[in-house]
This record gives C-alpha cells, structure tokens and sequence, in this order.
C-alpha cells in the first residue's frame, strides 16, 4: 500500500541509506503520535534496504517487556548471521551476558541513566558491538527498532555503546518513538545528538486530501470523496484510524443511510482502545476521566485531581491525545469512542470515578446539573448533601425542557432520601417529571400523594398539580378532595389566585361535570374585553376564550383572546395545556388555518422539546383540526404519532382523543377494519366524563352508522347530545349530534324526528356562515323536501368553502348533485357530482367517492339511461328488492316487517345493504323503479 502524505520522510530516510553506504552511518528517530504511521515507515524503509542488499536487524519492543534484561538485543541479534572475533555466532555471544539476561531489569528512565554495569556485561555488549561492526564491513546494517520508548536497560546501553562506535562505519539505526509526552530515556537521546548523521523526523497526521487518498485505496472513489470529510473529522487525521473507519465502511450494510454517510462500528472502538492500551498506562487511565468528565473544562486540572497525578504529567498525556487525533479540546472525537472508553471500565471503577468526579465538581461550585449528572451514575452513598443538589438539579432540568434528565434525577434523590417529609416532596416532583414523559409511571405515586395532602403532610402549592393528574387518570374523589384544598388556598394572594382561576378554567373546558366554570361571561353569554386581576394572565384568556366558544359557539372576541395570549406565552410546563386551549378554541371557532398554523408551531417546539407528553397532545389536536379541514389521511398519521409517542394505557380519560381521530380517519376512508380495531382498545370508564368522551361518542356513532347499525349510532349521538346538555356545551361546533342523529333517524325510516332535530341544530347555529351552519344545512336537506334541498345545500356548499372542510364539502356537493337528479335537471346535476368525487378522491374518502359514482349512475338513470339503473338494481338480492320496494312506497320498518313475515333488524340489515348498493342516503332517494 502506498504511504500517503509521506514522500518527504521517505526522500530523507533514502538519503541517509546511501550516506550510509557510502561510509557515514547514521541514526534516525521517527516520532509521533500513536497510528501515525511509525512502524509502516519503518517497515517501508527496512523492506527497500533489504531488497538493495542490507543486512535488516529488527525488534519490536512492548510495555510488557520492558522489565525483561536483552530483550530487544536478543531480538536484532539472536538468528542474525553475525559472527564476534573468535568466530562465535551472535547467539552464543549473548549467553555470555549470562547472569545479566536472567535478572530482572529496571526500565525506567532513571535506571538506565544511574545503572553502572560490571565488567563482564561490558565485555559481552563490546564484543555484540563489534560483532556488528565487522559484519557492516561486508554489507550495510540497519538495526530497527520499534517503540524505543519500551526497550529494556540491557539493550539500550547496547544501542548507546553501538551508536557511539558506529559513526563512520555502514550501520544505520532506525527508531521510532511514540510522542507520549517526553523522551522515554534522555540519555539515548543525549547520546543521538552527539552524533554527525543523527536525524529526527516527526510524523504528522493527515490532511483531509490524505485521508481521502488513503479512503481512495481502500474505497471507490466516489465513496472516497463523500466520506473524506467526515472520515477526518472523526478520526484527527490519524491514519491507523481512518483505516479502520474505512473497515467499519465496508462492513456497513449501506454507508449513505447512517450518520453523514460514515459509519463509525467496532473496527473504529477497538483500534481506539488499541491506540490507548499500546501507550503507557496513564493514557488509558486519563481517556477513562476525559469520557467520564466529558466537560473541557479545566480538563487536565481536574483529571490531575482525579487521578491522583501531577499536572505536568497529565498536561504531557493531553498533548500525547491530542496529537493522536484521539481527543479535541479536552474530549474524546466521537461519542463511539467515549463509549468504548467506558466500556474499558469495571462497574466498580466507572462508579469510583463519577464519585470523584462529583465531590470534585462540587467542591468546585460547577452547576448543579453538571454535578447531578456523577451523583447519579456514582450510584451509591455520597455525602449529605446530595439529596438536595439532585432536586435542584431536576427543578433547572424541568425549567429547560428536559424531564428525562429530571426524572432520573427525582429517582436518585429518593434512592438516597431517608426523611419521610423529603420524600413527599421528592414523589410530587417525581411525579411532574414523569408525567411529561409518560403520565401512567406517575399513576402510581397519585395515591400516595393524595393521602398525604388529606393528612396535610403535602404541601399545598402542589394541590393544583396533583388536581390535574388524578382528572387525568379518572380519579374524580380524590381530585375533588384537591379541589377543597384549592378553594381554601383561595383567599391568598393575587399571584396565587392567578394560578388557580388559570387551572379552574383548564379544567372546566375538558372536565365540565366535576369542575365549575368561574368566568361570569361564560355563565351570562357575554363576552368582555376587559382583563384585569387574575383575567390578565394570558392563561385564563386562552382557556376562557374556549369556555366561551364550547358554552356560546365561535365568537371573534373569543378568537382574538385565543391569539393574543399565545402571543405572550412560551412553551413550557407551566403553559402547555392552556395553549392546547387556545388553539382549541380558534378551532372551535371555525379558524381552522389559524388552529392549524398555531398547532403545527407548537408541535415543532414540543418536538424540540423532546417532550413526549406535549409532542403527542399537540399532534392529536392537530389530527382534530385535520379532520375538521377534510383531511382524513393526514388525520390518521397524527394520531398513529400521538399514540406511538405516548401509549394508549398512559393517556388516562384523554384517550378518547386520538383514539376517536383514528375511528373517524378509518371510517371516512373506508377503513371499517382498523376503525374497529381502535374501537377494541380499552378506554377508562371515566373518560366519559370529560370532553373527550364526546368525541369517542361521536367517532363510534359515525363509524356504525356506515357499518348498517343505526340503531347503535342514534344510541351513541343521544348519548353525546345529554352529555352536552347537562354541562352546558350544546354547541355544534363541538359535536353535531343532532344533525348525526338525524341521519341515523333517516336509516331507520323516522323522517319526522330526523327533520325536527336538524331544523333544531339549524336554529341552534344561528345565521352566521359556520362550520356548524352548513352542516345543519346538510341535513334540514337530507330530512326535508326534495324541493327545498338545492337551495341549502348550495349554501352549505359555498360555506363549507368558506370555512375549508373539504370532506364536508364533497358530502355536500354529492347531495347537491343527488338533489337535482331528483329534480330532473341532469345538467346542474353533473358538475356538483364531478367536482364532489374529484374531492373525494384527493382526500382519500373512498366510501364517498363510491357513494358518488352510484348515485351519479342512479340519477341519471331516473332520466336518460334506465340501463345504468337497471344495473344497479339487478345487484339486490330477491329479499333486498321486496324491502326496497316497500321502503319507496313509504311503508316503515314495522310495516315492511310483518307484511313480509320477518324481524324488524331483518328489515334494517336489508335497507342498510340496499342503501350501500344504491348509493342513496334515505329512503325518499330510493329509485320508483324499485317498487316491486
């Protein structure tokens, strides 16, 4: 392989090879960091020498050795053919160190520059010395050693006593040397220096255009070119490492697809740790600090501490790192190699060392975050003062956003808290930390701290809190004793009053039977600007705005509320909530881009958060608001993401939110399968005691209705409409029951009830042009004379545009389409039809859009083509035509049931399967054509 980025050191180690040929031997030292490419010089240059005819005596020397007397001696010279001046070969001439090699040698630095030797050992080295003296005589030596900085006493008074001999002879002596943070043995270097050919060369690591020639030879060059970059920003330039970067590539399934395109594996760990254990302990030792500090801060000072080591040392073991392209400003390069640093590590010595590292940190003031983070991972009995720096901690960490890191530090605190009083605070912290994580890990402290508020051992600023998460688990008694507590906490002051009337409001709006709405204008109907004392807290304007809105329907008063208090708040843990409300509100209102703009804002924050809570509330209010635009598909994908970033058993009584988008999404794209499945999933009994539980009423209601059970539908919008009553919430804009009823009324053949209850909802929504108008519109027309329908459904038509519900509309548009079929005018007919199924089809409602293509043959077959229509009901059964036929003579279920001797859910499965097959929605649309 070619040697990349270096053809200088190459040109100069040439040149010292043919000085040396010439008589003028040489001594060269190759330094650098660890894997820079030392030894491959080295063998580059031993391999050139021995093709031209050298004599290449080589040894490498080890950490593990360095204690064993000769050992790099007995490596050059044991099988060389050398022979001393009485014709012994070098073998022999080593056993004549004889007790010398036997006894253990020192190896440090000190040893070699104060050991004196005895006369026999230097009798024995003189006569190696010159044993390799007389054979460069015949050809040129060189003498190769490897990590010099390891080699043994013996065999460096041997070096020292040949490099002081050779100095005109045809001996080369090739070193290299680990920059680790001094000469291993000043007096070798000393002795170096001394001499006329010495030379010094210190190997760089590579530029990015080097590391991508050396990608070049082991990847294609395109893979090269991409991977360059990256390749030397994780490696440092360090050619052992990128090499093996280049290894963890090509065992990489697909390198484009991971992080920047460049795999970082387990080729890249172990040489990490190969680099580090090759050096001398204290590199291992101080990598371990650096991955457990991870800070750069004052790094060698406090590693210095750590490790019991000199600061000196420790500032020349940096130096060593960083050279290596191991570190970067006092850290490990890659979080691969911090965590296989780590891994090096006992469980006992990784929890020692987060131990110092903690007592050290807080010696020091650093923040208590930062401290937090060792106390946790010491993971056993620190000092007093623990418990408290840990709740600090998770109270900033909760400030920041990042209930993970406060959770983890609520948890540890009440491992090492053992006052009883402490605890309690430390489970009502607990439980705020985990409830932006995932409510149901805080379920299980509620009744703990609900007994201790009862018996005044919590405090009580921690009521409010407490309040909301027994609400959310469907734990109403014990909410309601919070409640009193709340209610005696009334009389203090402003700031506190704000805090309450702010979580009073909240509540109302999504449990209105168990908590009383405050705001006068909500219980009078009107609505005031007008904001002082408590109602000055963006808060309650937000969750006031909805109140009004769910009591009063849209109002623009409401809506300017709504914005303006988002205006003024941040997301945080004190805010969240009241901002579902005020987009709520502009939903309810009919802002549906406005709610739509706001939540996708929200969402982007939460996410950034990285709060999990906030992130799947704000995507199923996004799933409503997209259901609301017509949108069902987009729906269901915001409420699959809500769902997977909380689960289902951990939404409490709001589950019925998500999982009602998902039913509506499934029905209205004709996904009956999976509407049921959502359907199957267990809800809290006290769901339906909260706003949600409306929704899950109204979602089951439409999905049975289009499953033929209209029956089990009117069962379910009734249920939903006594709900609305009795909380004061009977707006449309909220649920259409009764419009939905009606519908469910038609299936079953009560044309009189259905008409009633949506000339009720009609008056209901007032004269504005609403969402909830012109769904009213649509059904006066369904349950009304065929006369009458196109001109409210063209008014539906136009509002629906208007407010941008693009399913209602197409719904509208078909009945549109429909009515003036039935009218006989198939050139009004057409266009509303097409444009209904182009809708349709855009957003995914393939049961509308069947529904539309029947109808349009249906109706059109009333006039100019029997064929079509002659088609449609060939596809009735003999049971089905006989029902059919009863049904267009006006007769009710009842009647169709005993004139032909069956069961009246006989006769609804009948029509329900007649309705699907026709295409019609009531009975009045049924073809003459039918009677039998």
């Amino acid at each position: 392989m070619e040697l990349i980025e270096r053809e200088r050191e190459l040109a100069e180690l040439s040149s010292v090879l043919r000085e040396a040929e010439r008589g003028s031997g040489g001594a060269v030292v190759i330094g650098g960091a660890v894997g820079c490419g030392k030894t491959e010089l080295m063998g580059a240059v031993a391999g050139s020498a021995a093709d031209a005819g050298w004599l290449v005596l080589t040894a490498v020397s080890s950490w593990a050795e360095r204690h064993s007397a000769g050992s790099a001696l007995g490596q050059l010279l044991r099988y060389a053919d050398i022979d001393g001046e009485d014709g012994r070969p070098a073998a022999s001439l080593l056993e004549s160190l004889g007790d010398e090699l036997s006894r253990p040698a020192g190896g440090a630095a000190a040893d070699f520059d104060q050991q004196t030797l005895d006369a026999a050992t230097t009798a024995a080295l003189h006569q190696l010395c010159t044993a390799v003296l007389r054979r460069s005589a015949e050809a040129p030596v060189l003498l190769c050693v490897d990590d010099i900085h390891h080699t043994d006493v013996l065999s460096l008074h041997w070096l020292v006593h040949l490099l002081h001999r050779s100095r005109g002879s045809r001996i080369v002596v090739l070193m290299t040397e680990c920059l680790l943070y001094k000469p291993a043995h000043p007096r070798l270097h000393t002795e170096l220096l001394r001499h006329p050919n010495y030379r010094r060369m210190t190997l760089d690591r590579l530029s990015p255009q080097g590391v991508e020639a050396v990608l070049a030879e082991l990847l294609d060059s395109s893979a090269a070119e991409r991977l360059a970059a990256r390749c030397h920003a994780v490696s440092g330039g360090n050619p052992l490492l990128v090499r093996a970067l280049a290894e963890d590539c090509r065992n990489a399934v697909a390198c484009a697809e991971t992080d920047a395109g460049l795999p970082v594996g387990d080729a890249y760990s172990d040489t990490v740790l190969s680099c580090l254990d090759g050096g001398r302990p204290i590199l291992l030792r101080l990598a371990q600090v650096l991955a457990v500090l991870d800070d750069p801060t004052d790094v060698a000072g406090r590693a210095a501490r750590i490790l019991g080591e000199k600061r000196a040392r420790v500032d020349r073991a940096l130096h060593a790192l960083e050279s290596a392209g191991l570190t970067r400003e006092g850290r490990l390069r890659h979080p691969a190699a911090r965590q296989a640093v780590s891994g090096s590590l006992s469980p006992r010595r990784h929890a020692e060392l987060h131990r110092r590292s903690a007592e050290l940190l807080y010696e020091e003031g650093a923040p208590v975050t930062q401290v937090a983070r060792h106390v946790i991972a010491a993971d056993g009995p620190l000092s007093s003062w623990t418990v408290s720096l840990l709740r600090e901690a998770a109270e900033r960490y909760l400030a920041a956003h990042r209930a993970a890191e406060a959770h983890q530090c609520v948890v540890a605190a009440l491992r090492r808290c053992e006052d009883e009083t402490e605890r309690v605070t430390l489970k009502a912290l607990l439980a705020s930390t985990a409830w932006a994580l995932n409510p149901s890990i805080s379920a299980r402290h509620l009744g703990d701290l609900a007994s201790a508020l009862r018996d005044g051992r919590l405090p009580e600023q921690h009521a409010l809190m407490l309040a909301k998460y027994l609400l959310w688990h469907g734990r109403f008694d014990e909410a309601a004793m919070a409640f009193e507590r709340i209610s005696e906490r009334e009389r203090h002051g402003p700031r506190e009053a704000a805090e309450i009337r702010a979580t009073r409001e909240l509540l109302a709006s999504t449990y209105p039977a168990l908590v009383r709405r405050a705001p006068a204008e909500v219980r009078s109907g009107a609505w005031s600007a007008d904001r002082s004392g408590p109602d000055r807290d963006p808060r309650v304007r937000g969750a006031a705005a909805l109140s009004y809105v769910l009591a009063h329907g849209p109002h623009d008063g409401a809506v300017a509320d709504a914005e303006a208090a988002m205006r003024t708040m941040r997301l945080t843990k004190h805010t969240q909530e009241w901002l579902t409300c005020a987009v709520s509100a502009l939903f309810f209102a009919d802002r549906l881009e406005a709610a739509g703009t706001w939540c996708d804002y929200w969402l982007r924050e939460a996410k950034d958060r990285n709060v999990p809570l906030w992130a799947a509330e704000f995507a199923s209010l996004r799933a409503s608001v997209s259901l609301r635009q017509g949108e069902p598909v987009r729906a269901r994908q915001l409420a699959e993401s809500a769902l997977a970033r909380v689960p289902a058993e951990s939404w409490g009584v709001c589950l019925g939110g998500p999982l009602a988008h998902l039913v509506r999404a499934g029905t209205d794209t004709g996904d009956l399968a999976s509407a049921a499945e959502y359907l199957d999933v267990p809800v809290p009994e006290g769901m339906f005691e909260s706003r949600f539980g409306l929704y899950y009423l109204h979602a089951r209601g439409r999905y049975q209705l289009q499953s033929g059970k209209p029956d089990g539908a009117l069962g379910d919008f009734l249920a939903c409409g006594e709900l609305m009553r009795r909380w004061g919430f009977d707006q449309p804009t909220l649920v259409p029951w009764r419009s939905e009823a009606a519908y469910a009324h038609l299936a079953l053949g009560h044309g009189k009830r259905a008409l009633a209850l949506a000339r009720e909802q009609l008056a209901l929504a007032g004269k504005r042009p609403t969402w909830a108008r012109a769904v009213s519109l649509r059904a006066v027309a369904a349950a009304g004379p065929p006369d009458e329908r196109p001109a409210l459904l063209t008014e539906a038509v136009q509002t629906l545009e208007r407010v941008g519900d693009r399913l209602q509309r197409a719904e509208a548009l078909a009945d549109l389409g429909c009515a003036y079929g039935k009218l006989r005018r198939p050139t009004s007919m057409r266009p509303a039809l097409d444009t209904a199924a182009r809708l349709a089809e855009e957003i995914g409602a393939r049961p509308l859009a069947r529904r539309i293509r029947e109808a349009g043959g249906m109706a059109v077959g009333r006039g100019k083509r029997p064929a079509d229509l002659s088609e449609a009901l060939a596809r009735l059964s003999g049971a089905e035509r006989r029902v059919a036929g009863l049904a267009a003579l006006g007769c009710s279920n009842r009647e169709i049931a005993e004139k032909l001797g069956i069961t009246r859910s006989t006769v609804e499965q009948h029509l329900t399967r007649v309705f699907k097959k026709l295409g019609v929605r009531a009975r009045k649309e049924l073809p003459a054509q039918s009677v039998i």
